[in-house]
């Protein structure tokens, strides 16, 4: 093509050059490999095992969380990852690593004419999640009412690989105690077997429980987008607690008013965990008609401010807490029922003078309110079961605000599970667990083997950083070797990382 204003050229490398654009995506398989992510893949999760052709299930999920990892958020963006030379080398090397003879020609075998590929085409993959959906479970879904189905085993078996990583993470940082944020994200998505959520749209609404001290997803149901957030929250609350490693020995829960749930409170407060017995906990409560009474009625000497930390120091936020007296009316019925300790929370909102000549309307507010002598506040609650000081809690409990939900931004934008792949809900279900074995991959990396300050970043800096390096893959003396620019700063970056992972304790 003339040059024109252009002041160079495109042209095509007909050389095997074994150059590749991902070179810093292969310590995430050194982490891998150090987490037996692969073993436990084909532990538990089955759904290739019973097949002697084809792809194994640990070729599937690695190549679905590498995908996650370099940026991809469909199916099709396997095919970038395939005509990548050098990873295509490596990602060969780390299947065979460590396997005698025997296993890698059995391994080599399983394709009925010469492997051509090392990442599987869009077809078996999209065959391989059909096997996570089952038809019968969904086939009894009552009209008009919330309804998850039963998680057949391949899919419980993605929850058990997720347990593996926890362990991992556990056994090479110790950590005692384990706060819990349960939270549920909607993911938008226009297939149409999705159902509408309370936001107005077709949706999908997994609950999630994050491990706030470790940074890591604890455990996840994939729900339809009208299951409400607190449906059967006691239910997956047991579940996420089934899921800590040995080692952990209290626990604290944190939740919105999703998890104001009588039952749940109950769960916690009773101490019917056989493991953990009392749990203390911090939500969110419904700021009912009962409540704002209640709030109403504290003197006005008992409000306190509520202080933040501005440039080192604290100053008055602008919003008030007082301890409040109130018992629910389900709990008042029996004088054997707990008792909770409630805090309200109040805001002063501005004055909105009315303009001459408009007719004054009551504005509609997306938070509850209350009025006292003539002074409108925003009003919320709290319910817990813990002694500490009341402005100490309130800021404990917004924490939840953070980082939990931070993941949910990072879950469906910096990874894909903002783009779900079929109209089958196992299926779907299948490829948000994948993402959240590459989140923790992820995370694990962060807390691992890289340092402190790498801690707050996102995926975008990460790929910037650390995955999306060119190299050069080349083989040698029988050994594999990346190649990176000498001055380049990844290339330390990268010796730091390895020397890290092969100091941790495998699982």
């Amino acid at each position: 093509m003339p040059q024109g204003i252009l002041s160079f050229k495109y042209k095509v490398e007909n050389k095997q050059t074994g150059m590749t654009a991902l070179a810093g995506l292969p310590a995430y398989l050194d982490l891998a490999q150090a987490a037996g992510l692969r073993g436990s893949v084909e532990k538990h999760v089955g759904a290739r095992r019973e097949s002697s052709q084809g792809w194994t299930d640990s070729q599937i999920v690695m190549s679905l969380v590498l995908l996650n990892l370099a940026g991809g958020d469909c199916v099709d963006d396997l095919r970038s990852l395939e005509t990548d030379e050098g990873l295509c080398r490596v990602m060969r090397q780390v299947e065979h690593h460590g396997l005698p003879r025997q296993q890698r020609r059995e391994l080599e075998r399983r394709h009925r004419k010469s492997r051509e590929r090392t990442f599987p085409s869009p077809s078996p993959v999209f065959r391989y999640l059909k096997k996570f959906h089952d038809p019968e479970a969904v086939k009894n879904r009552p009209s008009g009412k919330a309804f998850i189905p039963a998680a057949n085993e391949h899919l419980a078996g993605l929850s058990a690989v997720n347990r593996d990583l926890l362990s991992f993470q556990q056994r090479n940082k110790p950590c005692a105690m384990a706060t819990i944020d349960m939270d549920a994200t909607l993911v938008a998505t226009s297939k149409e077997e999705a159902l509408y959520g309370y936001k107005g749209y077709s949706c999908y609404q997994p609950l999630n429980s994050w491990w706030a001290e470790q940074g890591l997803v604890l455990h996840t149901e994939f729900r339809d987008g009208n299951v409400p957030a607190g449906f059967e929250q006691r239910r997956v609350f047991e579940a996420a607690l089934n899921c800590l490693p040995e080692g952990v020995k209290k626990v604290r829960l944190r939740s919105d008013t999703a998890g104001y749930q009588h039952e749940l409170l109950r769960y916690c407060e009773q101490g019917e965990n056989e493991r953990f017995d009392r749990i203390e906990f911090a939500i969110c409560c419904d700021v009912t008609k009962e409540f704002k009474q209640a709030a109403a009625e504290v003197a006005a000497e008992q409000w306190r401010p509520l202080h933040v930390e501005r440039q080192g120091q604290l100053v008055d936020s602008g919003t008030q807490w007082a301890e409040v007296c109130f018992v629910p009316n389900r709990l008042g019925t029996s004088k054997n029922s707990p008792v909770y300790r409630y805090l309200a929370l109040r805001t002063a909102l501005p004055d909105q003078p009315s303009l001459p000549g408009v007719e004054e309307v009551a504005p509609q507010l997306p938070f509850p309110t209350m009025e006292i002598e003539r002074k409108k506040y925003k009003l919320f609650g709290l319910v817990s079961n813990m002694d500490w000081d009341g402005e100490r809690l309130i800021h404990w409990q917004h924490e939840r605000c953070g980082k939990s939900e931070e993941a949910h931004a990072a879950m469906k934008e910096d990874l894909a599970g903002g783009k779900l792949p079929s109209g089958d809900f196992g299926a779907n279900a299948a490829w948000w667990w994948i993402m959240i074995l590459a989140h923790n991959l992820n995370a694990m990396m962060k807390s691992l083997a890289l340092d402190a300050d790498w801690q707050p970043k996102r995926m975008k800096a990460i790929r910037f950083r650390l995955i999306n390096l060119p190299g050069m893959v080349v083989e040698r003396a029988r050994e594999l070797f990346i190649r990176l620019s000498e001055r380049h700063p990844g290339l330390e970056l990268l010796l730091g990382i390895r020397r890290k992972i092969m100091a941790l304790t495998p699982i």
